[in-house]
């Protein structure tokens, strides 16, 4: 897996969202405010608008970041179809969308 360095962060038992509240030992938010923080970096640096943050970054529909995630291992491709996403999301997809189909090869089996 070829992850990206990144460096070791310390919380601070300040929420960093910047809206001053005291959080838990080892937490960098107040809870859901680390979408606060996400969703103000996007507003400030790319107008609100996740084609820009791709773009900022060279990806687009020449270049997709789905795929760069999956290639350096940090997601995974569903081996049943085309979905990809984070392994607990592959999990979770893949209880909903092929119970179906695995109760059936099951039920095949059996016969």
């Amino acid at each position: 897996m070829t992850q990206k360095s990144l460096p070791c962060l310390t919380p601070t038992g300040t929420c960093w969202c910047g809206c001053a509240k005291k959080v838990g030992a080892g937490s960098f938010f107040a809870p859901a405010h680390d979408k606060v923080a996400e969703a103000a970096l996007l507003a400030v640096e790319y107008g609100s608008s996740v084609a820009h943050l791709l773009q900022g970054h060279g990806y687009g529909p020449g270049h997709s970041v789905s795929a760069r995630a999956v290639s350096e291992g940090v997601w995974l491709k569903c081996p049943a179809c085309d979905y990809v996403g984070a392994p607990a999301s592959i999990a979770n997809h893949t209880k909903k969308a092929h119970a179906v189909a695995i109760g059936e090869q099951t039920q095949g089996a059996e016969r």
